[in-house]
């Protein structure tokens, strides 16, 4: 591509409008994370901070607040939809979620894609549960939701998940559902023991969606 044409096309990136919805399933609803979840994530995270060995969950009010305030700035820049989980069988907060590193591309104007200003590609993450939510239908149904309103909502072309290359559970966890490994990122993020990271990634792509879909229903069935 020359570059008139690079310049042609980064002149019509269409700003993002995202909106943040309430995902609600039957399991559970993901709501916008607000400073208002901030007391109850604190007291889910705190229930056994053991299971957070690889992920970047916050222990205590203030650094759930801090946690959350970040995740808002995200979501004013147009990059993040964070969002509260909450169980809906007792409305209890037991966890977080968000999409985030979300990326519209500079499409062509006579492109259709060039009208929507939605994402193209994301990533899901930043994901944790409270000990009571592990080994249940809450994650296997918020990843439901979450893609269903990627690929389906935002038209989406491509989700992608990371995990820590040691974090065994997660990547067993992430191919249960279907993503598709994709290679190891080295040095890819600061890790929680404040190394440099290798991660795991995978992704899914809009052509796979309907079969991870099916995959999804047959997990939580």
């Amino acid at each position: 591509m020359r570059f008139e044409e690079c310049r042609r096309c980064d002149a019509v990136i269409q700003p993002m409008r995202i909106a943040s919805p309430s995902l609600i399933g039957r399991h559970v609803r993901l709501e916008p994370l607000t400073l208002d979840h901030v007391e109850a994530l604190a007291a889910a995270a705190a229930v056994d901070p053991t299971l957070y060995n690889w992920s970047a969950v916050p222990q205590g009010v203030e650094d759930v607040r801090r946690y959350v305030e970040a995740a808002l700035t995200q979501r004013a820049a147009g990059t993040a939809v964070p969002f509260a989980t909450i169980r809906i069988a007792d409305n209890a907060v037991i966890g977080s979620t968000r999409f985030f590193d979300l990326e519209r591309w500079a499409w062509p104007p006579e492109h259709p894609r060039a009208q929507v200003a939605t994402p193209d590609v994301g990533e899901i993450g930043a994901t944790w549960l409270s000990a009571s939510a592990v080994r249940t239908a809450a994650n296997t149904e918020a990843k439901l939701l979450m893609l269903t309103h990627a690929f389906e909502s935002w038209d989406m072309l491509r989700i992608c998940l990371h995990t820590d290359a040691r974090n065994d559970r997660s990547a067993a966890a992430i191919e249960r559902i279907g993503g598709r490994f994709e290679g190891i990122l080295r040095a890819h993020r600061l890790a929680v023991d404040f190394i440099a990271r290798d991660s795991k990634r995978y992704s899914i792509t809009a052509a796979e969606w309907p079969q991870v879909k099916a995959r999804l229903y047959g997990l939580l069935a």
